[in-house]
């Protein structure tokens, strides 16, 4: 009975040793094509290596102009006449409207009479420095023939100097009306608002009747053409925009509407905020209805950088 029992317990033992030692065996083998599966879903170019893949995007973007300002009231003053209206197109220096100009004309005027007076005074000088020149030089030959005093000398010097000093005030004077005058009439040309470049009234701000101040916005003006489109391009991107090369766009409310331009400007400088950089191109030959302002949408495509 002993002897059974101690037998008994070997078998049991001997047998859970067996199924231990099997099963770590068994697993491995079942479970080998699951991970290969696994690794080969993590890396999918692992069995036909790193390569680039087509990329697109569309970039939103506005139509611009190379000028387009606001144009300010140089100095205050009533609108007295609008010469220009939305959607009037102006020469360089055309007027656009005109300020109340009474005070500057009558500062004017009498600076420009003030000039006058200064004028005649240096003509009178200049004759009265010619007279006594000469009664210095008779004087001069009286007193060498000794037919003068040194008196009189004295004096005849002392008038010829005196008209030469005289003559250089008056000459003085004419400069500093001349400045007033000067200034006077930029103050008044300030009365005139006037288009700094050829273009288009795209917007008018003030009315006839209101008052303005100095640096008061009273117009916009812009140039229709040429049309011009600005977008950023990361600096990561593996495609270089460059001089002369030819973007696609279409318009953001008709994508069925596309144009061509040509980049004319890529910025040297990135961007550290956006990590970008700027590109400008112009618009080839744009339909007649495309203004700026409009937004529109670049295609900007390239092939992406390899992955490891």
């Amino acid at each position: 009975m002993k002897c059974s029992g101690i037998c008994l317990a070997a078998a049991l033992l001997a047998a859970v040793a067996a199924g231990c030692s099997s099963e770590p065996g068994a697993k491995p083998a079942a479970a080998a094509p699951a991970q290969a599966a696994a690794a080969s879903a993590a890396v999918p170019g692992a069995s036909s290596g790193a390569r680039a893949t087509a990329a697109g995007r569309e970039i939103p973007a506005v139509l611009t102009v190379e000028h387009e300002v606001d144009v300010l009231a140089e100095r205050d003053g009533e609108v007295l006449e609008l010469a220009a209206d939305e959607g009037a197109k102006v020469e360089a220096g055309g007027l656009l409207a005109r300020l109340d100009s009474r005070q500057v004309e009558s500062q004017l005027e009498q600076a420009r009479a003030d000039l006058k007076i200064s004028e005649f005074n240096v003509k009178y000088n200049e004759a009265e420095l010619h007279a006594n020149q000469s009664h210095l030089e008779r004087a001069q030959l009286m007193y060498k023939e000794g037919l003068g005093s040194k008196a009189d000398l004295d004096a005849a010097e002392f008038k010829a100097k005196g008209s030469g000093y005289d003559l250089e005030s008056w000459k003085a004077n004419v400069e500093k009306h001349r400045a007033a005058v000067h200034s006077l009439e930029l103050d008044m040309e300030k009365t005139r608002i006037r288009a700094p470049f050829g273009g288009v009234v795209s917007r008018r701000y003030v009315r006839q009747g209101d008052v303005v101040a100095k640096g008061t916005r009273c117009f916009r003006l812009s140039q229709l053409s040429p049309l011009l489109v600005e977008f950023q391009v990361p600096e990561t991107d593996p495609r270089k925009p460059a001089v002369d090369q030819t973007v696609r766009g279409t318009l953001a409310s008709d994508p069925n509407r596309s144009f061509d331009a040509r980049i004319t400007r890529v910025s040297p400088v990135i961007d550290a905020a956006s990590d970008s950089y700027e590109v400008t191109a112009a618009l080839v030959n744009p339909p007649a209805d495309l203004k700026p302002g409009m937004a529109v949408r670049l295609a900007w495509s390239g092939p992406s950088s390899p992955r490891p």
